[in-house]
């Protein structure tokens, strides 16, 4: 996969992090929450039962993750809209924030914040977006082109191995299918959900530049609203 970004990596990194200082479960929750509304059955609603999944993995108390869902059907409860913002960083990257909120008038001036405070401007909708295509994105614990031809047969659309895992990508509407398949060719999916996947990186030298794009993205993650942050670049 030609686009894959440096940033996918640290974020795994960071997530891991959030996870033990409970930062990630209001980010979860609001996962969890919005999936929720296209139905409450993670049987059914295979986006839910996805969310659920990673908030068992950052071991988020199952009283939390009940609270999530419950949330759709209280009419006290304010309701969790998607919205994705585009904008551009240092060096002309791109980048698309992924968020879930109860009132965008507060969202939207803290992503621009973010981004302002640290060399980046917000884009207007589709400038951005075209750079990157909508994909299925699953991490199996997997090594070796043996590994990688079972994953293949599974449906995937490609598959790279990263630091003793395979990346495993595919069509964004076949990724529930693509991890059972997975599972019950008895890999060990860690993780999958869907990602904004560069179509190509662009690459980053200059240490300054880099430090800037850290602080944007390390900015816009840490906002409780922002589910997830996607970018083009690459440190080389």
């Amino acid at each position: 996969m030609s686009g894959h970004s440096k940033w996918s990596t640290i974020k795994r990194q960071k997530e891991a992090t959030d996870a033990k200082r409970g930062a990630a479960f209001t980010k979860i929750g609001n996962q969890i929450a919005v999936a929720a509304k296209s139905g409450t059955d993670p049987d059914i609603n295979s986006t839910l039962a996805l969310a659920i999944e990673k908030a068992k993995a950052a071991n988020m108390p199952l009283a939390n993750i009940q609270r999530a869902i419950d949330r759709v059907k209280d009419k006290n409860s304010s309701a969790l809209e998607e919205v994705v913002y585009e904008a551009y960083g240092p060096g002309g990257i791109g980048i698309i924030v992924e968020a879930a909120t109860d009132n965008k008038n507060r969202t939207y001036p803290e992503v621009r914040t973010a981004l302002t405070k640290n060399g980046g401007t917000m884009a207007e909708p589709g400038s951005v977006s075209f750079q990157f295509t909508r994909k299925g994105v699953i991490r199996v614990k997997a090594s070796g082109e043996d590994a990688l031809l079972s994953i293949l047969d599974c449906g995937a659309e490609d598959a790279i191995e990263e630091d003793g895992e395979i990346v495993v990508y595919t069509v964004a509407n076949e990724l529930a299918k693509v991890r059972q398949a997975l599972k019950e060719a008895d890999l060990e999916v860690v993780d999958a959900e869907l990602q904004y996947v560069p179509n190509n990186t662009i690459e980053i030298s200059d240490s300054e530049v880099e430090r800037k794009i850290m602080n944007i993205m390390d900015a816009l993650d840490d906002l409780d609203d922002v589910s997830s942050v996607h970018s083009n670049f690459d440190i080389v």
